[in-house]
C-alpha cells in the first residue's frame, strides 16, 4: 500500500521523546491558520511511498525506537498509516500521531480506517492548531487546546487519559 508523503525526518527530537522517525503526510483538510506545515495541505502532490519502504527507513536507524505520524493529516490516509503502524508495532516501535481531529471524534465518528489507526496508536496529539492558543512553552504540541493522550488507556477507560510524563516533558 502507498502513502502520499510530504517528507520524512529520520532523527527527529521534536516530534516526541527520544530519537524518532517522523513521517509527514501530504494532504490536510483542516488548513489551520498559522499552521507549521502549510506546504502539506494540498492533496495529490506528495511522493507516493510503499509502507514496507517507509517501515524500513525507521528500522535502518538503530537509535530510533519511536515513530510519529504528522502532516498534513495522517488520518486523511488512515488505511496506509494503519498498515505502516502494524509493520512497526511488530518490531516493537512506539507509535504516535498528530491529528487535527479530536480523540472523541475519531473514536465515535471516524471511518473504519480511522478507528483502526487510532486503535494502533500509543500516543495521540489531538485537536487543530489554534493560533490564539499558540505557545512556545508547550512540549510536543503547538497550541494549548491540543492534548497529548495515552490512546490505549483512553480506549480502555472510555475517557481521555493523559500520556505518560515523558510525553509531558517530565523525565
Amino acid at each position: 500500500m502507498t502513502i502520499d508523503m510530504a517528507g520524512i525526518a529520520g532523527d527527529s527530537i521534536v516530534d516526541g521523546p527520544g530519537i524518532r522517525t517522523a513521517y509527514f503526510a501530504q494532504g490536510c483538510p483542516h488548513r489551520c491558520e498559522g499552521c507549521h506545515n502549510p506546504e502539506t495541505w494540498d492533496f495529490g502532490v506528495g511522493t507516493p511511498m510503499e509502507t514496507d519502504v517507509l517501515a524500513e527507513i525507521a528500522r535502518s536507524n538503530p537509535l530510533c525506537r519511536g515513530v510519529t505520524f504528522s502532516g498534513g493529516e495522517p488520518f486523511a490516509q488512515a488505511e496506509g498509516f494503519a498498515e505502516l503502524a502494524e509493520l512497526l508495532i511488530a518490531d516493537g516501535y512506539e507509535i504516535a500521531s498528530y491529528t487535527g481531529y479530536t480523540f472523541e471524534y475519531l473514536r465515535d465518528s471516524g471511518t473504519p480506517a480511522q478507528k483502526k489507526l487510532l486503535s494502533l496508536l500509543d500516543v495521540l496529539v489531538d485537536g487543530p492548531f489554534v493560533l490564539a492558543e499558540r505557545s512556545l512553552e508547550l512540549v510536543y504540541r503547538g497550541s494549548r487546546n491540543q492534548r497529548i493522550i495515552d490512546v490505549q488507556k483512553s480506549l480502555t477507560a472510555g475517557d481521555v487519559v493523559p500520556a505518560p510524563p515523558r510525553w509531558q516533558g517530565e523525565y
